[in-house]
């Protein structure tokens, strides 16, 4: 990142206070840069997962940008005296992501998701996003033996952004993993993004996205979602006690 980053701790996690704008910026200057930078999109689950394991805190903290995406990190950082600006949704940052690069003439590359889903996601993006091409997908139900050979399917597809949709922290370690050998210029971990693009599930409408709601939509669309959420609580418990052993 050109300039220093302005990060909130949340559990031992780096958060970057950034607006939709800032990370979008710093995205057009990772295409610029040397080498391959990655960007993590974490939710108040993955920050209280992370913590709990020091491997995997490292992991995240090894992204090169953190955005906040989940309105546990807002309420957490609201809580701990340093509130964030927004909250950045993952999916929004890769969208507009993707449309810069539609308009930069830069290729695209999509992995993970089911069989499928990936190829799907692809078709529906580049009808919507005009001059966007998506140069290669591949699911993300691959072995570790498999992953000499999808690294040189996405360096062979010339791609400068690479969606990885493998949900965390597979994500992160295949980003982590293999930057030095990915020839592309920025990666993201998105989660269940391509499901959403692909059609197989429905965002929730801007009203309950615009009230922090978003995750009610989910659970009654996905059940089974209930004991992530009821996580939450247990978090901000634990940025309680953060903000206590601070004073």
């Amino acid at each position: 990142m050109a300039k220093k980053r302005h990060t909130i701790d949340i559990l031992g996690i780096p958060v970057d206070d950034v607006t939709m704008g800032d990370a979008l910026t710093v995205f057009e200057l990772f295409l610029a840069a040397e080498g391959m930078s990655w960007v993590a999109t974490p939710n108040a689950e993955i920050i209280s997962q992370a913590s709990a394991d020091e491997r995997l805190r490292h992991l995240l903290s090894d992204a090169d940008l953190i955005i906040p995406d989940g309105i546990g990190l807002l309420y957490a950082s609201r809580m701990l005296g340093y509130p964030l600006h927004e909250r950045v949704a993952g999916i929004d940052f890769a969208y507009r992501a993707l449309q810069h690069c539609a308009r930069a003439g830069f290729a695209v590359y999509f992995l993970g998701g089911k069989p499928g889903i990936a190829e799907s996601a692809a078709e529906n993006v580049m009808r919507d996003i005009p001059g966007l091409v998506v140069a290669g997908t591949h699911h993300g139900y691959f072995s570790e033996g498999d992953v000499e050979s999808i690294i040189a399917d996405i360096n062979a597809s010339e791609a400068l952004f690479l969606c990885v949709a493998l949900g965390f922290p597979k994500q992160e370690q295949f980003l982590s993993a293999n930057r030095h050998a990915l020839q592309a210029k920025v990666g993201v971990g998105i989660g269940g993004s391509f499901d959403v693009w692909a059609g197989a599930l429905k965002r929730a409408p801007k009203p309950f996205r615009s009230l922090g709601l978003e995750w009610l939509y989910r659970l009654a669309q996905e059940p089974s979602r209930i004991s992530r959420i009821v996580r939450l609580p247990v978090f901000l418990l634990r940025v309680a006690g953060q903000k206590r052993g601070r004073l």
